[in-house]
């Protein structure tokens, strides 16, 4: 078990007098990626739903993706292939019921896309789907719309949703906390979650039976990332506050090839150009891939990634080359035409040139300890999509599954709260503060970006690709003296707190959870590379690793 003095959960403020007005719905979703939106377009029409956004609708990693979605749709292909596939990825820490309870239902995720009007590249003929391959697959079976799978998928479920006259969208609207009322046994339950409204500074409460957490993933905890700005841990923090267990955070998958360019902000080059053919190399053109493994340029991703960091640390460079020049300009031409644009945005043309690349943050395979329905062990409480840890992805994801899992967990969330008889409460709980009345005397919105950047810098030196005790412990005594320092100021929890405050804050607690499950496991395992342990191969647990369970005290 983790250390609780370092883990201690954000200090909760005492309860105010009066709880103020509420507003109450018959489900929250807090973050509207793919996730959040499989949850939401599955909810009865005469639910009353809010749907809660940090941001803009825009601002979601499921539109960044490139990739697709995995699924088997070919006779040569099988359930079986893409499981054992799964297993082998996740490097022996899987849930392997979870993992076939989640593929087998494959196919009707793609189906209900489908049915959504997402519009997938097909075969030449029209006669089905095509299929690519990526890093780790057996066979081909990621369905795509061209390399802009994401956005393909979010405009066509955002056009359903503005259909549904039910579904609130509060744009701008960033979650703080949940909220907790006692049951009649005296254990708490989810009845809500505390929002402050971004531009107005105004905080409230937003009551409802069933909330669900789809707030993206923990990428800004690291100085490159595919994230979008508001990836900032949000879901994972709020659960572990109140008192949900969370697993396996060590494993942060930081993706092969980031388009490397003074101004790429964490641009993805997809695994699909290595899928198709793409080859990294030196500068010198010289391939390193099969020294590295014999599945070369389709080696998972942890392998690339780890092979491409070697290489730059050993020959001192910003960067490799991953090259398609050989597969000719009318194949980028129609394959990949979203990567073509934006490296010709940034003076690359990849029919001529080979593209630059780095690993960089992409996509946490732990997060908030749920069941196959997505339930939490706070009653309800969901969590799906990044927030979540359902035992899918182990050690390592297995690229495009993540896509397939936010459907298929959004879904069961939905079925489960439409089955479950929840009703609001009518009770009190510690709830944040009422809007101060003195000045706000807490961390300005510019002394957090920079304070977020000396995070992001110590979390890259610690806790990188390749990691050892010394370096762990050097970040985490960064950790503890900022987290430290923002607990030590009430101001920090008003309504007058900077977004940026609120962020840093969920931040600052993932980073100690992080920090202290890879000092905490002391094997090397998938994403998890320590230089001073060995790699084992452990068998993959039937629950979850108590070494790797965090809980708030």
């Amino acid at each position: 078990m983790p250390n609780q003095a370092t883990l201690s959960a954000s200090a909760q403020v005492a309860a105010t007098p009066a709880t103020p007005a509420k507003e109450a719905y018959d489900a929250i979703i807090v973050g509207a990626g793919l996730a959040g939106l499989s949850v939401a377009l599955q909810l009865p029409a005469h639910w009353r739903v809010a749907l809660l956004l940090k941001g803009a609708q825009a601002e979601c990693a499921s539109s960044r993706a490139q990739g697709g979605i995995a699924a088997v749709m070919d006779a040569h292909d099988s359930l079986e292939h893409h499981v054992q596939d799964t297993l082998v990825a996740g490097a022996g820490l899987c849930d392997e019921h979870s993992v076939r309870h989640i593929l087998a239902r494959a196919p009707q995720a793609l189906t209900w896309l489908q049915q959504q009007a997402v519009p997938f590249t097909r075969l030449a003929d029209g006669s089905g789907l095509h299929l690519t391959r990526e890093g780790g697959h057996s066979h081909r079976r990621i369905a795509h719309a061209a390399d802009a799978t994401g956005k393909a998928i979010m405009t066509s479920l955002w056009q359903r949703l503005r259909q549904c006259a039910h579904i609130r969208v509060l744009e701008h609207h960033a979650a703080i906390d949940l909220h907790t009322v006692p049951s009649p046994e005296g254990t708490p339950i989810c009845q809500g979650v505390w929002v402050q409204d971004v531009h107005r500074a105004r905080r409230r409460l937003l009551a409802a039976p069933r909330v669900v957490l789809a707030s993206g993933g923990m990428g800004q905890l690291y100085p490159r990332t595919t994230n979008p700005p508001a990836a900032t841990a949000d879901g994972v923090a709020m659960a572990w506050r109140a008192g949900c267990a969370v697993r396996d955070l060590e494993f942060l998958q930081f993706h092969p090839t980031g388009l490397c360019t003074p101004n790429a902000n964490g641009f993805l080059i997809s695994e699909a150009l290595r899928g198709e053919g793409g080859l990294l190399c030196l500068p010198d053109g010289t391939r390193f891939m099969p020294a590295h493994d014999a599945r070369a340029e389709l080696a998972p991703r942890d392998v690339v990634a780890r092979a491409i960091f070697h290489e730059m640390q050993q020959h001192r460079l910003p960067f490799v080359h991953l090259d398609m020049r050989h597969k000719g300009a009318a194949f980028l031409h129609q394959h990949f035409p979203t990567i073509l644009a934006e490296c010709l945005r940034h003076g690359i043309d990849i029919t001529r040139q080979p593209i630059p690349v780095a690993p960089v943050a992409h996509y946490a395979c732990g997060g908030i300890v749920t069941d196959l329905h997505a339930r939490t062990a706070l009653p309800g409480l969901y969590a799906v999509g990044e927030d979540a840890c359902t035992g899918l992805h182990g050690a390592n994801r297995l690229a495009s599954n993540s896509l397939l899992e936010c459907v298929v967990m959004g879904h069961a969330a939905a079925h489960d709260m439409v089955q479950t008889n929840a009703a609001l409460k009518d009770a009190t709980s510690t709830v944040p503060p009422r809007p101060r009345t003195t000045a706000y005397r807490g961390w300005s919105a510019a002394q957090c970006t920079a304070l977020r950047q000396q995070l992001t810098q110590a979390m890259w030196q610690g806790a990188g690709i390749v990691r050892n005790a010394r370096d762990l412990r050097i970040a985490q005594k960064v950790v503890q003296a900022m987290r430290s320092q923002w607990l030590a100021c009430p101001d920090h929890l008003s309504a007058s707190a900077p977004l940026a405050s609120l962020e840093l804050r969920n931040l600052l607690d993932v980073a100690a959870l992080l920090l202290e499950a890879a000092l905490t496991r002391t094997q090397s395992c998938g994403l998890h590379t320590r230089s001073d342990a060995p790699a084992t191969a452990p068998a993959p647990p039937a629950v979850g690793l108590p070494d790797t369970v965090a809980q708030a005290a």
